[in-house]
């Protein structure tokens, strides 16, 4: 995380709303060889204690789960390159803009009889915004299709310790300076969802 105050201000409301909304993410945990990575969706509960996922049995990171690890999943919010020539004024450098959240825990493997629920609730987390689109649910698939795929996957629970996160949005700038350098973002579009991050630089949080 950066280490600005500045950009540090979210509280875990903030913080943890972001990342339910998001709903994926990178989890990472140290292996024997190195550090391990997978890329997961995943809901993050109403009171914010715990998220569940799942993993195939096979991914290296559920195959290291013989006792529970500590684990972190990093969300990426929108992000992009700054020039120095987009802040209007001088004695400026290069920078990237952006927002992640950081959720740290104790990674446990669930029992097997619990692989159903957590599946079902992850896909209605996303079903449910498609809407008026008729929701998909899993009751849909034929019930021997349905036996074999959970036969190939393990569920998992993240049991949340800490949330952390950094909206560097320019907020240590002049707001004239800010401003001007968020009309430049969306024109460019060099990262990912540069309007939205034009749109949060207006009125970073921590202003």
């Amino acid at each position: 995380m950066h280490p600005n105050p500045n950009f540090r201000k979210a509280g875990d409301e903030t913080n943890l709303g972001f990342a339910r909304d998001r709903g994926f993410g990178m989890l990472s945990v140290n292996g024997e060889n190195g550090p391990l990575v997978a890329h997961v969706p995943f809901v993050l509960s109403k009171d914010g204690k715990f998220a569940d996922l799942h993993l195939l049995r096979s991914n290296p990171v559920a195959r290291a789960l013989d006792q529970p690890l500590p684990a972190i999943i990093a969300v990426s919010g929108p992000d992009s390159y700054i020039s120095p020539d987009w802040y209007d004024t001088e004695n400026q450098v290069p920078t990237w803009n952006y927002v992640a959240v950081h959720l740290r825990s104790s990674l446990t493997k669930l029992p097997d009889d619990q692989l159903r629920a957590s599946i079902d609730s992850l896909a209605a987390q996303f079903e449910e915004r498609l809407l008026p689109k008729p929701v998909w649910s899993n009751d849909k698939m034929p019930p021997e299709a349905l036996a074999k795929m959970m036969r190939m996957i393990v569920p998992l629970r993240f049991n949340l310790q800490s949330v952390d996160g950094a909206w560097k949005l320019g907020q240590n700038k002049p707001d004239e300076v800010r401003l001007s350098a968020a009309k430049q973002v969306n024109g460019y579009a060099i990262g990912q969802e540069t309007a939205l991050l034009a749109a949060l630089m207006q009125a970073p949080v921590g202003k």
